[in-house]
C-alpha cells in the first residue's frame, strides 16, 4: 500500500528541491514533477517527490481525516 500525504512547503532550495513540513518533521523533497510551487503551498508527497500542488482547504480536510483515523497526531500539522 502506498500513501501520499499533504505537506506544507517551508523553504525552496536549489536544484529543484524544497523543504516541507510533515507534522513537525522537516524533509527535503524534489519538485521535479510540480510547476510553480511557492513557500506556503501544500503538495502531495510520496517517496521524496512532490506529485501535485494541493488546495489549502483540501489539505486541511485530508489532514483532519488522517487525524481522525489515527494516521497523524494532533499538533501543528496542516493549514493554520
Amino acid at each position: 500500500m502506498c500513501l501520499a500525504i499533504p505537506a506544507r512547503v517551508v523553504e525552496l532550495l536549489p536544484d529543484g528541491q524544497a523543504r516541507v513540513d510533515l507534522g513537525g518533521v522537516r524533509k527535503t523533497v524534489s519538485l521535479a514533477l510540480v510547476d510553480a510551487v511557492c513557500c506556503g503551498d501544500y503538495v502531495i508527497v510520496h517517496v521524496g517527490f512532490a506529485l501535485a500542488r494541493l488546495d489549502p482547504e483540501e489539505a486541511a480536510w485530508t489532514l483532519a481525516l488522517m487525524r481522525e483515523v489515527g494516521v497523524t497526531s494532533d499538533g501543528e500539522y496542516g493549514p493554520p
